[in-house]
């Protein structure tokens, strides 16, 4: 089997959020408050000694350059979903830690003809994890506590044991400071020079448990290998959903949707806890002859509101007219749990209500469809219409400016190039790329060249900053494989 821990999961989750704070001290909350404990730390605020348990009033003041924040138990909930989901593209069998969030067990038994080793499979599992943003380190092995235990004091990466000889071996170099152990219990076993698990396992087992109690007999017994079991993998329950069958086909739209407010009201009362709202709302229909058609449905915020939710049904569906027959209907319901919100009445409201802001959003992809809403976000690509993509933007993030010292021009990509007119070796009234309107070019900046893509077809661009009399400044490029000159956007 293999282990997979992924360490101070909710701290990788705040870094997550704030990339800014990437390179500071930084610390995970209980509570959003001066009095809140200090829960995790990452290395730079470890480094000026700083320690969890203090409150963040007390670390505030000791490094006041210190940023925290509370992350909600729905985010970390959210992560551990996306993680378990991720995992079980690299095996059938995964389980996760209800103590401990970001440690997972996967069951590896029988893939050794899929990979050319378990050092490839874990080294693939570690950079999946890594291409998401998160730091993991995966010990494959053959016992469930000691890839754990190992897996916790090894650096982020993969490590194969290879024999259960060098297994028992790694563990018992394993300091009992990194695991769950009691910090009282760890104290008291430190005072008779017991730091590690093999120094642990050479005390006698008839008295850890009267001496250290439950928790400490426990780990002595599972570090012996006395209590061992299987991966135990979770069965994904399936989402609250609702069904309709029709007596007729309906084939008006207006009939559809009174159908549908009919069946989502019953969906949550019935099917949808009290502490759980809808995240997401898939609708299938069956038609006579067309078969099944799809359609998902997003709101701004999980809800139950089902007014909210037919006010998107409605814009998805109203104006339409339905290519057939509409024999059956089925709702399935993607649900959240409702994190309580604090009423905080002093609170300074900013001008910009983010709410009322994704609402429309929400509005605008139930009407136009999910790729209405996208943003631009950077790749990797080689040349510069390929170094971002459009990808579908789902909830508005609070701005975060900072202090611009002076203005920058915007530069306007084209995603297509577009050619212009031929530039003469000798222009008598200068380089006019645009005709007469814009004027002659008189000043240039550059070259600026871009060269490659050997590997498909090969590239040279010359690309340069173009200031007409008019003032309007294009960036062009001259391509020399084609021999021709392309405006590629404009700074604005």
């Amino acid at each position: 089997m293999a282990c997979v821990d992924l360490p101070a999961l909710p701290l990788q989750i705040l870094l997550r959020q704030h990339p800014d704070w990437h390179g500071q001290p930084v610390a995970v909350v209980d509570r959003d408050h001066p009095q809140g404990v200090i829960l995790w730390l990452n290395d730079i605020a470890q480094s000026v000694r700083l320690t969890t348990g203090l409150r963040y009033a007390t670390t505030r003041s000791l490094h006041g350059a210190l940023r925290a924040a509370e992350v909600p138990g729905s985010d970390i909930d959210r992560a551990l979903s996306i993680l378990t989901r991720r995992l079980a593209t690299h095996s059938p069998n995964v389980e996760r830690s209800d103590r401990e969030p970001g440690v997972f067990w996967l069951d590896a038994s029988g893939l050794e003809p899929l990979y050319p080793s378990l050092a490839d499979w874990a080294q693939g599992i570690a950079a999946d994890l890594a291409g998401l943003g998160y730091r993991a380190t995966v010990v494959v092995g053959y016992d469930r506590f000691a890839t754990y235990a190992i897996a916790r004091s090894s650096t982020p990466g993969s490590r194969i044991l290879n024999a259960p000889a060098d297994e028992q071996a790694a563990l018992h170099q394993v300091p009992l400071a990194r695991l769950a152990i009691e910090p009282r219990t760890r104290d008291a076993l430190a005072k008779l020079g017991v730091f590690t698990i093999g120094q642990f396992r050479r005390l006698p087992a008839d008295g850890i448990g009267q001496r250290y109690g439950a928790a400490a007999l426990d780990l002595y017994q599972m570090a012996g290998g006395e209590r061992r079991r299987p991966v135990q993998p979770e069965r994904a329950t399936p989402p609250p959903s609702h069904r309709l069958l029709l007596d007729q086909a309906e084939i008006d739209a207006e009939r559809l949707i009174a159908l549908i407010e009919q069946a989502l009201s019953a969906l949550i009362d019935e099917r949808i806890g009290p502490g759980h709202a809808i995240d997401e709302l898939r609708l299938v229909l069956r038609f006579e002859r067309l078969g099944l058609h799809r359609e998902r449905l997003c709101p701004a915020a999980p809800t139950r509101d089902l007014k909210q939710l037919m006010e998107l049904m409605r814009l998805r569906l109203s104006g339409r007219r339905l290519p057939d027959g509409v024999e059956e209907l089925r709702l399935v319901a993607h649900t959240r749990p409702i994190e309580p919100q604090p009423l905080d009445w002093l609170a300074e409201r900013p001008r910009r209500d983010l709410e009322a802001a994704n609402r429309a959003l929400a509005r605008l992809r139930a009407a136009f469809g999910e790729q209405a809403v996208t943003q631009a976000q950077l790749g990797t690509g080689h040349l510069p219409e390929n170094s971002f993509r459009w990808a579908p933007l789902s909830q508005l993030a609070p701005a975060r400016p900072s202090r611009i010292l002076r203005p920058h021009l915007i530069r306007r990509v084209y995603r297509r190039p577009i050619p212009l007119l031929p530039r003469l070796r000798h222009e008598p009234d200068g380089w006019m790329p645009q005709g007469l309107e814009q004027g002659p070019v008189v000043r240039v900046a550059g070259p600026y060249i871009i060269a490659g893509g050997w590997w498909v077809r090969p590239v040279h661009r010359e690309y340069q900053f173009a200031e007409a009399k008019t003032g309007e400044i294009l960036w062009v490029f001259y391509d020399r494989v084609r021999r021709r000159w392309f405006v590629h956007g404009r700074l604005e």
